[in-house]
């Protein structure tokens, strides 16, 4: 990890970046995020071992912050933690994919009832925009942009109902959630349905239509699951 240039003499101190929302990320926390985009897009697939010595090289840090990186993933539900063995990739059973989505179905019906009335102007138009982005992407066949972009909206409409414990309920979730949802989008069927119920969503949501808008993006969380447990087996890698 690159690391500030001092005089000598004095102790170096390792180089924290600003996240978007400002603060800072210590060096476990920046390995933690790394580390959790190589899982949810798929570069480790589940049931990979996370070899420290491999990890420590990959993503530029000591073992120390690594395993605390590990630790906080496994909370998320991301790696399995086994005794006197190396820690893993999570796979997602079928139950806990539905409980997941159960669960996210209705934090997110919830979000849109309330985002409904809340959101600003300025949040539609960005909601506006990401729509139109993603249909770009869709159109042209990048999912990998397209998948970026699809959980910023998710995000923008739990943030602009403007309540922190759903909010922190959704953050909670949202690790597994993403990974799911790219496996999910895999299939092009679900993927064309998925663009035709964002532009639901969004047309309830300028109409401030709460209750349209947080059953259709219940439904939308909802397709998403089934459509990951219909899906047959294959690796998060393909």
């Amino acid at each position: 990890m690159d690391q500030v240039r001092r005089p000598r003499g004095r102790p170096r101190k390792p180089v924290l970046v600003m996240p978007e929302g400002g603060g800072r990320l210590g060096l476990h926390e920046q390995a933690m995020r790394r580390l959790r985009d190589l899982i949810v897009d798929g570069t480790l697939p589940a049931g990979a071992p996370l070899v420290e010595t491999d990890l420590s090289e990959r993503l530029g840090v000591s073992r120390t912050p690594l395993r605390e990186a590990v630790k906080l993933l496994a909370v998320e539900g991301l790696v399995e933690l086994r005794p006197n063995r190396s820690p893993r990739v999570a796979a997602l059973d079928p139950a806990t994919v539905a409980a997941l989505f159960e669960a996210l179905s209705w934090i997110e019906r919830a979000s849109a009832e309330l985002a409904a009335a809340r959101m600003t102007g300025a949040e539609l138009e960005r909601l506006r925009a990401l729509q139109e982005a993603i249909e770009t992407h869709h159109d042209a066949g990048e999912l990998a942009p397209y998948f970026a972009l699809n959980q910023q909206i998710h995000a923008l409409i739990v943030a602009a109902a403007r309540n922190g414990p759903l909010r922190e309920a959704h953050e909670g979730l949202h690790a597994r959630a993403e990974l799911a949802r790219r496996r999910a989008l895999g299939s092009r069927a679900r993927w064309d349905e998925s663009v035709q119920e964002h532009r639901a969503i969004l047309a309830a949501l300028d109409a401030r239509d709460g209750a349209r808008a947080g059953l259709l993006l219940a439904e939308h969380v909802a397709h998403t699951g089934a459509a990951l447990l219909a899906a047959p087996p294959r690796s998060d890698a393909a």
